[in-house]
């Protein structure tokens, strides 16, 4: 078990330097330093001395790769490539453009992301599962037929209907919770609740069609076929072996959320005034803080390599023969 983890994890590590060298050329050969401070200054006749002025402060008025003037080991640490690219790995985010600690600012915008994302996957989860089960249980009926027509209307409709059509119904008319906003210790949760309804609302549709799919197509396969040959109710051939045989595809479709666990939603966070990172990745981009959005993209690709290499484990958990092959 141990050497399948090890294997695993270093299968991780050249995807994750390949994403932060990709990250580099976009940041930094692309998109010139000297472009980024023309961004930034937002001046349409900017001077060359403030553009070296504004390149100093921040560090990128050092070479890319290779520093010549220096000796040493300066050499290649003394440059853009090392200050603001690989010490990425070490998590020394540095300073964002405008002075502020990157890490201290993740290190607190990433539980009001939690306090919303775990509810809403776990919630979601439990709501998709359950409904698509019973959708799976009375197939070929009206009830099937009906759930899945929903589930397509529900999929049809984007998300920020959902958020604006809760936020004037639940928020405004009803005046049940406060439309936007947040607060600290148990006080969040009246700023929580409605977000994380929309969220998983939001998701009912695609996530029961998946696992409504997943279900169907363990059904239909020869060892369905032969527990209700040996008298076995469909209920418990549904809900015992089915549901049981399935956890690799549901295991597979998690993964893909678990990054927004600690990044948050775009959308959510900055329609409800939720201090996460996901509002805080869109404020850095209307700012033209290319150091947080560095920053951000590289913590993705880091968590969701995490969480596949997680999904890889719970894989020999919930079947051992994954790490036979």
């Amino acid at each position: 078990m141990i050497a399948y983890i090890i294997r695993r994890a270093l299968y991780a590590i050249p995807i994750l330097i390949g994403v932060n060298a990709l990250t580099f050329v976009l940041f930094f050969v692309v998109n010139s330093p000297d472009d980024m401070a023309r961004m930034h200054l937002g001046a349409k006749r900017v001077t060359p001395e403030a553009i070296q002025q504004w390149k100093h402060e921040r560090g990128y008025d050092k070479p890319l790769l290779i520093n010549h003037q220096a000796e040493g080991l300066d050499r290649l640490t003394d440059t853009i490539f090392f200050e603001k690219s690989l010490r990425l790995f070490q998590f020394r985010f540095g300073q964002s453009d405008s002075g502020r600690n990157i890490g201290y600012d993740i290190s607190q915008r990433m539980w009001p992301s939690l306090a919303i994302a775990v509810p809403t996957l776990l919630i979601g989860l439990l709501v998709n599962i359950s409904f698509a089960l019973l959708l799976a249980f009375f197939r070929a009926t009206y009830l099937d037929f009906w759930g899945v027509v929903l589930c397509v209307v529900m999929m049809s409709i984007s998300a920020l209907f959902y958020i604006i059509g809760g936020q004037y119904l639940v928020g405004k008319l009803l005046s049940l919770v406060p439309i936007s906003g947040y607060d600290t210790g148990l006080a969040a949760a009246k700023f929580l609740i409605l977000p994380i309804i929309i969220g998983v609302i939001g998701g009912i549709g695609s996530g029961t069609r998946w696992y409504r799919t997943l279900f169907l197509e363990e059904i239909n396969k020869d060892y369905v076929r032969s527990a209700r040959a040996k008298g076995l109710s469909e209920r418990y051939v549904l809900f015992r072996h089915v549901l049981q045989n399935a956890l690799i595809p549901i295991l597979t479709g998690v993964v893909v959320v678990l990054p927004l666990l600690f990044i948050g939603s775009l959308l959510t966070e900055s329609f409800f005034g939720i201090p996460g990172l996901g509002s805080y990745t869109i404020d850095a981009i209307n700012r033209q803080d290319f150091a947080i959005v560095r920053a951000m993209v590289f913590l993705g690709a880091v968590l969701y390599i995490l969480g596949l290499v997680l999904t890889d484990i719970s894989y020999t958990i919930a079947d051992p023969r994954v790490r036979l092959g």
